[in-house]
């Protein structure tokens, strides 16, 4: 039998080209393979830390840190956050000691005042025209009358003032005492006295 189809043509590739194993290598340096990039590095730099061939420069594409540029419409005054507390006891132990050095911090200062109240008008000679008024309006042809400057003298004044200071102490820190008593209780019906504080960032 004779073959009546004439010449077959051929597939490109398959027939006449060779195997996958037995394809020669591409010639030049054999190197890194180097995947196809959907975009271009800036600068001509790297990707992800290697230098790619035949480009220079030494710009990361996945280090690279871009400085972020403010918002124009971005709110620029500092927020204050508030918080809503509630004081709902106070401990007498810590009312009394707090109130008994504020109540001798003032007995002091009262003291000290004094004194420099003192001085101020005896310079003025205040004790001196007012004591001989007072002397000649009380006295008499058998006595001088009523002597002003003996009686409001600096030691009786320091005395008086420290007698005042001392008793101011006693009040106030047994008041201070007796009041955190009385809020504790009246915080136990009413829930006691709410505070709103403010901080700002």
């Amino acid at each position: 039998m004779t073959d009546t189809r004439g010449p077959q043509p051929q597939y490109e590739g398959y027939a006449t080209g060779p195997l996958p194993g037995e394809r020669e290598p591409a010639p030049g340096p054999s190197g890194p393979y180097h995947p196809p990039q959907a975009y271009q590095a800036p600068g001509g730099g790297t990707q992800g830390g290697q230098q790619r061939p035949g480009q220079g420069g030494g710009g990361t594409l996945g280090g690279a840190q871009s400085t972020r540029k403010p918002r124009t419409g971005a709110r620029t005054t500092p927020r204050t956050r508030k918080a809503r507390l509630r004081v709902a006891k106070a401990d007498p132990w810590s009312v009394m000691k707090v109130s008994f050095l504020l109540s001798i911090a003032l007995g002091i200062c009262t003291v000290v005042a004094s004194a420099v109240l003192w001085m101020v008008m005896d310079a003025m000679g205040v004790f001196e025209t007012v004591g001989g008024t007072i002397s000649e309006a009380t006295g008499s042809n058998e006595s001088n009358g009523f002597d002003l400057q003996s009686f409001l003298s600096l030691p009786r004044v320091l005395i008086f003032t420290s007698v005042i200071a001392v008793i101011d102490v006693v009040l106030a820190t047994a008041l201070a005492t007796l009041g955190a008593f009385i809020y504790n209780l009246s915080a136990g019906f009413v829930g006691g006295v709410e505070l709103t504080l403010a901080e700002d960032e």
